[in-house]
């Protein structure tokens, strides 16, 4: 590890909660959080996260307690996540939009020792909350919460003598079948990414950024929350996604850095359709990440703000940050830029053997952004962690002669048909290329012979003219490779998508199968 990222490590604090605690010194009066008109201090964060850290003492939480937080974002969620950090226990943020199923399936994995939802910002919450019985509490300097009842077989976790090495979060990962898998994510995991953000994307405490993204999920908590407010800079935090809400939030708040998922720049897109002129404002940095970015999308951004589209890659193993775009050195295409400062990359072939530059390759990573591991599942960890550290990630990149990586896909996405590799990502940009397409996802199924068949799922722009399938098809004749063409070409409504506007497509796997034996086996 280079001298740098050791210096980086050794300034970061010991626990999450350092973080209000240091702007509490230094920068007392400084806003750290705004939301609906009411602004935070960096003071006022602090105190409110030292007095619900003596409620939450007080109220049975214990170090080594999972603290389950069933929310949209909020000053609140914030205030309880720093709380848990100052008492050792880990904290377990849940999207509240979320099932009943879903919440309950986290719930008895985790074993929380109390279950707390933010009612006062989240209608969903608070079904959650009325469903699980709670009482109704005014957290001192945040509002109202609801708190469930204490959990009294739940077992405390080990404590490590380290701060920086205990457990801070417990999040769970997007599954479509099975149990969820909770990833243990340790303080030094967490405000190591906090600090590597802030440094790449130059970060100082006179910046705005927008935290719309779900601090339920790793990006959102991360990146966004934990990165902005690491830098002394100011976190306009907003519940859900609406672009209008955010071309308001660019306007009046001057923001300076909106990180998003491509899916919110697609529906700013589709709904701005050229009205604003967003290359007149504060803005100084945007960016995209959580899932994989079209040539076609980044584009149409950079058009509309009139600024370069940087791009990134994670994981929430790896907490999630493992590359990202410079701000010295934009880039044209939709690499992921290089691997940050302090994290080490591989790419290897299937049986782990490292491969020449520009070769195609299972990524491979190590640094203080690997997880500690699954919780309850040493096996599972054993099977992604190896005994030097090094995270197989699962996903298909290559590397060019600069060290930018590119991103290919899944290795379990991989599409093999009449023995040639078909990347979907690949088969999505072209898609993506139509003018009537919003967004697109493809899967491969079963096909005749032990091969497979590529699916194409689409969401239509609803401004533009809507082609049938067959133009779809005739689209991407000369765009793609025969063997690359997709077999059916689907229209959706609307994608099944995570809360952070991930497409789910384990559910359009399953739907793909649907399709084909209904189409074997009509009824009649």
């Amino acid at each position: 590890m280079s001298g740098s990222t050791n210096l980086l490590l050794d300034s970061l604090p010991q626990r999450l909660s350092g973080i209000p605690e240091r702007w509490a010194q230094q920068t007392p009066e400084a806003i750290a959080l705004c939301q609906d008109g009411v602004a935070f201090t960096f003071q006022q964060l602090a105190q409110a996260s030292i007095q619900a850290a003596q409620w939450l003492r007080d109220s049975g939480v214990r170090p080594g307690d999972r603290l389950m937080v069933v929310a949209e974002n909020c000053i609140a969620q914030i205030v309880l996540i720093f709380a848990a950090a100052r008492i050792d226990a880990w904290i377990v943020n849940v999207n509240a939009r979320l099932s009943a199923a879903e919440v309950d399936a986290i719930g008895d994995h985790s074993q929380p020792r109390r279950i707390i939802y933010t009612v006062s910002v989240s209608a969903e919450a608070r079904a959650h909350a009325e469903r699980g019985g709670a009482l109704a509490h005014q957290l001192t300097g945040v509002g109202e919460i609801a708190v469930g009842a204490l959990n009294e077989t739940c077992s405390v976790e080990p404590v490590c003598a380290s701060g920086s090495e205990q457990v801070a979060a417990l999040i769970y990962t997007t599954g479509t079948t099975g149990l969820p898998k909770g990833v243990m994510l340790t303080h030094r995991n967490l405000l190591f990414i906090a600090a590597s953000s802030s440094q790449v994307r130059g970060l100082v405490p006179g910046d705005r950024a927008y935290g719309v993204l779900p601090i339920t999920h790793v990006f959102g908590l991360a990146s966004v929350a934990l990165g902005t407010l690491y830098a002394g800079a100011t976190l306009y935090l907003a519940a859900r996604y609406s672009p209008a809400a955010l071309l308001q939030a660019i306007r009046d708040d001057k923001l300076t850095i909106i990180q998003g998922v491509p899916a919110m720049y697609a529906r700013l897109l589709e709904y701005d359709k050229g009205r604003q002129d967003l290359a007149q404002t504060s803005l100084r940095f945007i960016y995209a990440g959580g899932s994989p970015l079209d040539s076609t999308l980044k584009l149409e951004t950079e058009r509309l703000f009139g600024r370069t589209l940087h791009n990134g890659y994670g994981m929430t193993e790896s907490s999630p940050t493992i590359s990202q775009t410079r701000l010295d050195a934009p880039r044209s295409d939709t690499s992921v830029g290089s691997v940050i400062p302090g994290v080490e990359a591989r790419i290897v072939d299937s049986q782990g053997a490292d491969l020449p530059q520009d070769e195609p390759g299972e990524l491979w990573v190590r640094g203080p952004n690997v997880m500690k591991g699954y919780y309850r599942d040493e096996a599972l960890t054993a099977r992604t962690i190896d005994a030097q550290g090094w995270l197989n990630t699962g996903d298909l990149v290559r590397q060019d002669s600069d060290g930018a990586l590119f991103l290919i896909g899944r290795s379990k996405e991989l599409i093999i048909r009449s023995g040639f590799n078909v990347y979907p990502i690949e088969v999505e940009a072209a898609l993506n290329a139509h003018p009537a397409v919003a967004q697109s996802a493809v899967v491969g199924r079963p096909g005749h012979g032990g091969n497979e068949e590529v699916v194409a799922f689409v969401e239509l722009d609803p401004t533009q003219p809507a082609p049938n399938e067959q133009s779809l098809h005739d689209w991407l004749v000369s765009r793609l490779s025969p063997y690359k063409r997709p077999s059916q070409i689907v229209v959706m409504q609307a994608m099944p998508a995570a809360a952070t506007g991930k497409i789910l497509k384990g559910q359009l796997k399953e739907l793909a199968q649907r399709l084909l034996k209904e189409e074997l086996h009509p009824e009649p």
